[in-house]
């Protein structure tokens, strides 16, 4: 059989601050960063892990963080260099770097632009200044308008933007805001989801007052209503994108694809040619990750092939077009019979709709937890 399409993650762990709401591996930047030895390890990083490229090209690249964007392009031309002198790039390889306002500079994300980054993401979260301010964001509503206008006087005709709802004391009439001046740029591709508070930040140590759940609901409906509108396609739970836009390295990872991870506490997932499929995470901490007596990898682990299934539906079932029957075949090793109980559990509770294509219907993108649970093993 032959092997999923692959990608290439990198990892940049740094941000100006920490925000409250970020369970994500960042750390806060001291006054100058190590940028040549961070390039030197991840490339080193790289090396290691050729093997499992398996003749591939890179499909897609994507630089997150932290904040990439806080890299000069020097840095990244050096590592570009790097990576083409292992790596082939796709003909239309997509190259997402995200950036957060405040790290906006004309001149510079031109030189992004040159060098082959062709996606940008803007982490904006809000436009006002209140919430921004609650969020601990660095930035406010006169930046975030102005990386948005900076992005596309760079060449960027390709960008998302990213916003939070259910912000704290947020109202409707907030988030619909928020919702307008996006669109006021005529972004391709949008990312508009919920506030959650995870385990391991600030607001989980001091929970902030978030709207009803009521509320909540309100924001939401507002929110799809305006994107239909807009004539912004859901093909996420989170995800709007004009025709043609969405984002091919979140749907390769959706889709059950390959990627390579590299970067302090990045995250891998490869098919070996063996059809066994195995999940690497890299060194978290930038100090160890920097130290040559420490090894790049933390740890690998196989999927074991009872959990393959539940592993590529968790994430498939999240696309309103979810996976197709040959892809799920192709990209687990497995037949629909191996999974055919909680299939049948699935459709006849109305969640799960089987054709040319395995997909939860508007039921089971509702109850997304309870169809993905009917796949457990014990």
């Amino acid at each position: 059989m032959s092997l999923p399409p692959l990608s290439l993650y990198i990892h940049v762990p740094w941000c100006i601050r920490k925000c409250p709401y970020c369970d994500f591996n960042s750390h806060a930047a001291s006054a100058e960063l190590p940028e040549q030895e961070y390039v030197q390890a991840l490339l080193a990083d790289l090396q290691q892990d050729l093997s499992w490229v398996q003749g591939r090209d890179i499909d897609t690249i994507f630089f997150g963080g932290g904040t990439p964007s806080l890299l000069s392009p020097t840095a990244y031309q050096e590592l570009f260099r790097g990576l083409q002198q292992h790596l082939r790039f796709a003909a239309d390889c997509e190259i997402t770097l995200e950036a957060n306002p405040g790290t906006f500079e004309a001149d510079k994300f031109a030189a992004y632009r040159q060098l082959g980054i062709n996606r940008l993401s803007m982490g904006i979260q809000s436009f006002q200044p209140q919430h921004l301010k609650r969020l601990g964001r660095v930035h406010d509503g006169d930046e975030a308008r102005r990386a948005i206008d900076i992005a596309k006087g760079a060449g960027f005709d390709n960008f998302n933007v990213d916003l939070m709802h259910g912000l704290p004391q947020q109202t409707l009439a907030q988030a619909q805001d928020d919702l307008n001046i996006a669109l006021s740029f005529e972004p391709p591709h949008l990312s508009w989801y919920q506030l959650t508070i995870e385990p391991n930040t600030e607001f989980y140590k001091r929970p902030p007052s978030l709207p009803e759940d009521d509320a909540l609901w309100d924001i939401q409906e507002m929110g799809f209503e305006t994107l239909a509108h807009a004539g912004f396609e859901h093909y996420e739970i989170s995800a709007f994108c004009q025709p043609h836009k969405a984002a091919r390295h979140n749907l390769n990872y959706w889709q059950f694809g390959d990627y390579l991870g590299i970067g302090a506490g990045a995250h891998g997932k490869i098919t070996l040619a063996s059809g066994e499929i195995i999940r690497t995470q890299k060194t978290r901490l930038p100090r160890d990750y920097l130290n040559p007596d420490k090894a790049f990898l933390s740890a690998q682990q196989h999927i074991a092939s009872g959990d393959v299934g539940l592993e590529c539906l968790m994430n498939a079932l999240r696309l309103r077009q979810g996976i197709a029957v040959k892809d799920f075949v192709a990209r687990t090793r497995l037949t629909l019979d191996a999974v055919a109980a909680p299939l049948t559990q699935a459709q006849e509770k109305g969640l799960l709709h089987i054709d040319e294509r395995i997909r939860a219907t508007e039921r089971g993108q509702q109850y997304l937890n309870e169809l993905l649970a009917l796949f457990l093993t014990d």
